[in-house]
């Protein structure tokens, strides 16, 4: 069951780790049921809408999120409509399927759908059941997601004559890489081992990346794999060094080398 009472933010220093992992600014957040199109039954999270992507999280302080959603591609919202429990329900369209929200009740279930529109489609919901104050912060957050855009635009541009390992590599980032640190990874691949159990991550030097991979042996075990950027090829550190062109051929080598026994990690929507 949902709290009654009004949703309360994360500790500061849960907060920060958030910020750091996900690198997104938080626009909203709350308790929200959410059911995928596949999916039976509705699942409850602590959401937060960063950008235009959500990120749930299976308790209120947990640091790291269990999924996460790219909303950019969304075509539409339904409106939301009250349920019988009292709570309220609306679906977001997405390119790749539906997502259908449940919030506490219909003010709170407009507030969400209000600030996703606004981040995904850059302008303020014409909603007049909306309050002023609600509008005036929607507002808020559209000039920053709109700084945030024009900024990434700004550093995508430069990232076409820089050597940074991280900024020009960043349109063909494979699929398993997260920022997250190295217990981050392993508690990602401890929580949710169907999903993979292979992670590029950055190093512990903010310049480099590194591989954690989770083995089942005689019991599951983790190993940690360096991986240095050199000009335009990346070299991991194995007893034989090997170097390659791409991140993405460094994530396949793992692969190809264990017979398909490593799998990239890929979280489920």
């Amino acid at each position: 069951e949902q709290p009654e009472v009004p949703p309360q933010p994360a500790p500061r220093p849960i907060f920060q780790e958030r910020q750091r992992i996900t690198g997104l600014p938080l626009y909203f957040q709350g308790y929200l049921s959410v059911r995928h199109s596949r999916c039976q039954e509705f699942r409850v999270y602590w959401t937060e809408l960063r950008g235009t992507m959500l990120f749930f999280y299976d308790d209120k302080k947990a640091p790291t999120y269990s999924q996460k959603l790219d909303i950019s591609s969304l075509t539409s919202a339904t409106d939301v409509y009250p349920d019988e429990d009292g709570s309220a329900q609306f679906i977001l369209m997405l390119s790749n399927g539906e997502l259908e929200l449940k919030a506490n009740d219909c003010e709170c279930g407009k507030e969400w759908r209000g600030f996703i529109l606004t981040v995904t489609k850059l302008s303020v919901s014409p909603d007049k059941s909306l309050l002023p104050e609600q509008l005036t912060r929607m507002c808020e957050v559209l000039e920053k997601e709109k700084k945030r855009r024009i900024t990434i635009n700004n550093c995508s541009s430069a990232s076409l004559n820089t050597k940074s390992p991280l900024s020009s590599t960043l349109t063909t980032m494979p699929a398993c890489f997260y920022a997250v640190s190295r217990q981050e990874a392993i508690e990602m691949l401890e929580k949710n081992p169907s999903w993979g159990n292979l992670i590029l991550r950055p190093g512990s030097d903010s310049k480099n990346y590194a591989i954690t991979l989770r083995h089942e042996l005689d019991a599951p075990r983790f190993k940690h794999y360096k991986v240095m950027s050199k000009g335009a090829s990346y070299i991991i550190e194995l007893e034989r060094r090997v170097t390659l062109p791409s991140l993405q051929d460094v994530v396949n080598y793992f692969v190809t080398q264990t017979r398909g026994n490593l799998k990239p990690f890929i979280m489920e929507t």
